[in-house]
């Protein structure tokens, strides 16, 4: 049994190594080189251990992994420092702008898109003969629908998109990823316990409390944050304030079941806007949002690398390879009406740049916190068919959308073509 320690320097030793290799030879961006070098280790030890099943070479790597919790990694411990550095370094003003279409895009473009892949996965299934009942096909809908805010931003700092559709993009990927959570917890319920009856204005009323109550959290804990670090100039002290801040949020949030993610984005809104306006010197903001930038890289870095190698403990498994190959397509499908029908509902009375839909479709990357929610399923008859159709669209997503990004936009965005 390894001790955490022994767990990080393991996590470290193979981000470090994998990363000066992709930076000697295969000149990837960053994350997706990890992620790919995760995913050929992870295949590579699956191999070996078909081919010399002596070697116990993936029961020994399979137990290093399976001491790792990926959803509790992932959900109580990562995705709070990433969420706040990622609202940190979003500009509010011009969030605040494109409100109502990053708003309507993480809302109502969730539930289209769970329910567009729930009810294509769960055809898809009987067309295969897999067992996947629609109640767990809507939980997969909900868990693969939210666009991931830690590949998002990751990408984001890869190509290069227009000021306003990079706003679009971050804060419908920041803020999406809530509502997901919700739909997912109701709808696992649901699936769980053969309830089908569910109270939509209840299910309404447990969004909007955890939303909502995560907003003002965000809010309060963000201000009390910002007004300590007006009346002191000491960059040392305002970096642990803004951990302080995460940590603390994050942990309230969950004692009041309200939603960590929204508070803690909130929070990092608060303290990038009218923190470094008013209540830091030029010294502090240097230190501070290059702590949180680094924070941001070394995290993604280990993450990326962690979604890889984690196909080691989920294996592979050919008998739903059809349907997990099918999902791809539908899932870009889902993401194609959930994107289009709020953007040409909106288009009558905002400005949307030329290229928007096929951008925000093709950037739509998903990553680990689905991957985390899958993880995080019972073991039930549908746990393998969701994880193997998961694995499956997150890494399309990243490696396949996210390399071609930068094409998609030189090809559908006018003013991109000259950069």
């Amino acid at each position: 049994m390894l001790s955490l320690f022994d767990l990080f320097a393991f996590l470290v030793l193979l981000t470090a190594a994998f990363g000066w290799l992709n930076q000697i030879f295969f000149h990837l961006p960053s994350n997706i080189g990890l992620l790919l070098m995760g995913v050929v280790a992870a295949l590579t030890v699956l191999l070996v251990d078909i081919i010399v099943p002596g070697t116990r070479l993936i029961a020994g790597i399979g137990n290093i992994l399976r001491q790792i919790d990926f959803y509790e990694t992932v959900m109580h411990g990562m995705l709070a420092f990433l969420l706040f550095a990622g609202g940190l370094h979003v500009d509010w003003r011009r969030l605040k702008r494109r409100m109502a279409p990053v708003a309507v895009m993480a809302t109502l473009g969730v539930v289209i898109s769970t329910f567009v892949v729930g009810l294509g996965s769960w055809g898809l299934a009987g067309l295969f003969g897999l067992d996947l009942p629609l109640p767990w096909a809507l939980v997969f809908g909900a868990l693969i629908s939210p666009t991931d805010p830690v590949a998002v931003l990751s990408l984001l700092k890869t190509v290069r998109v227009p000021q306003l559709l990079e706003t679009e993009m971050s804060g419908e990927s920041l803020l999406n990823d809530g509502v997901g959570v919700v739909l997912f917890t109701i709808l696992l319920a649901v699936a769980a316990t053969g309830n089908n009856h569910v109270s939509i204005p209840g299910a309404v009323g447990l969004f909007l409390l955890e939303a909502f109550g995560g907003g003002v959290l965000g809010l309060i804990t963000g201000y009390l944050a910002y007004r300590a670090m007006r009346l002191i100039d000491d960059y040392v002290v305002e970096v642990f304030i803004t951990l302080a801040l995460v940590m603390v949020t994050f942990m309230l949030a969950e004692k009041l079941h309200i939603s960590g993610p929204i508070a803690v984005v909130v929070a990092g809104l608060l303290i990038g806007e009218r923190g470094a306006a008013d209540a830091m010197s030029e010294i502090t903001q240097r230190h501070l949002f290059g702590f949180w930038t680094l924070v941001d890289e070394l995290l993604n870095s280990v993450l990326f690398l962690l979604i890889g190698l984690e196909l080691i403990v989920v294996g592979v498994n050919l008998s739903f390879g059809w349907l997990a190959i099918c999902a791809i397509p539908l899932v870009l499908l889902a993401r194609a009406l959930s994107i289009g029908i709020p953007i040409y509902a909106l288009s009558y009375a905002l400005r949307f740049i030329k290229g928007t839909i096929p951008v925000l479709i093709w950037g739509g990357v998903r990553g680990g916190i689905s991957i985390a929610l899958a993880l995080s399923l019972p073991y039930v008859a549908q746990r393998p068919i969701i994880l193997t159709a998961t694995y499956a669209v997150v890494l399309f997503t990243i490696i396949v959308q996210g390399l071609s990004l930068k094409w998609v936009i030189r090809r559908t965005v006018p003013s991109s073509r000259n950069a």
